[in-house]
């Protein structure tokens, strides 16, 4: 009998329902992608990975510029579910995040990218912040620098404290007293603006390491500011080896981050929460990689 309805159905042409059977399900193959600052270039790989994996599951993405106040995330977060979106990934958490908490309260299982929370309480997907500012700092001391100054992250973020704190660690495995501002935010202005507190300190330094390239890039423009040469009078390493890194003057040194990889990953484990509806949480910590360009020099003896 299912058989012959089977083929009776393909003769007449039958296409099958998706959403109507989603409906009967409670599923609608919609998964919500929340970024702090979709114009940060960091997140087009991720998002890109994110994409290829969703769609390869049969789940289509909604992205959501969602910023990093709190209130607006969660009112994103609230238009998502009145899609009834079958899960989120958030590359938007700060260390306590208040989003993390309003998702885990309504059950929408939750997998982070890029940035983990301190309460630990949903997977996440990160790079070794840790090992990044190793790498950074065991590079610019062998180039004999030894005033190296670091231009953080937002604290608020563990992509700004765990790399400030991978930081100090190194440098003290060296011997050696780093100097530490923080930025505001993720952005070029933030980093003039810190890089100009640096400079106007006359505090010795002749390496910077920033936590990010776009806080690099501004750190590149309050040396010019002040002309003074990158990397002659003041080595530099970024963070993340974003697009076009290799072409800006001079060639930017940083830590490469397996970005599109992360958004690869991130999607699989989500993809298997919502079909295992398993509560248990994971952490995948990929290894980041030092890129040598011309931003960093030996320092003359």
């Amino acid at each position: 009998m299912a058989k012959r309805i089977v083929s009776q159905a393909e003769a007449l042409g039958y296409q099958p329902n998706r959403l109507a059977a989603n409906l009967r399900l409670g599923r609608s193959d919609l998964i919500g992608v929340l970024l702090p600052d979709i114009a940060n270039p960091v997140f087009a790989p991720i998002l890109g990975g994110i994409t290829e994996t969703l769609s390869a599951e049969g789940y289509a993405p909604i992205v959501a510029d969602a910023g990093n106040a709190p209130s607006q995330q969660i009112s994103f977060v609230e238009t998502l579910l009145s899609q009834r979106v079958d899960g989120l990934i958030l590359a938007t958490v700060s260390q306590d995040d208040e989003l993390v908490g309003f998702c885990i309260g309504r059950g929408l299982p939750v997998i982070l990218v890029n940035r983990s929370e301190a309460r630990d309480r949903v997977s996440s997907v990160v790079s070794d912040d840790n090992l990044g500012m190793q790498l950074a700092v065991d590079h610019l001391v062998g180039l004999g620098h030894r005033r190296i100054a670091h231009v953080a992250g937002p604290l608020s973020t563990s992509t700004g404290a765990l790399r400030r704190d991978g930081f100090a660690r190194a440098m003290s495995h060296h011997g050696l007293d780093g100097v530490v501002q923080e930025a505001k935010g993720y952005t070029r202005e933030a980093g003039a603006q810190i890089a100009a507190v640096l400079l106007e300190a006359k505090s010795g330094i002749t390496a910077i390491v920033a936590a990010n390239d776009l806080l690099a890039l501004g750190v590149l423009d309050a040396l010019k500011e002040r002309g003074l040469r990158c990397p002659d009078d003041i080595s530099l390493v970024g963070h993340n080896d974003m697009p076009l890194m290799d072409v800006v003057s001079p060639p930017m040194t940083t830590i490469r981050i397996e970005h599109r990889e992360m958004g690869r990953i991130a999607a699989r484990m989500l993809v298997d929460t919502i079909k295992s509806g398993s509560t248990e949480v994971r952490h995948v910590v990929l290894p980041p990689k030092l890129i040598a360009r011309s931003s960093a020099q030996r320092l003359p003896k």
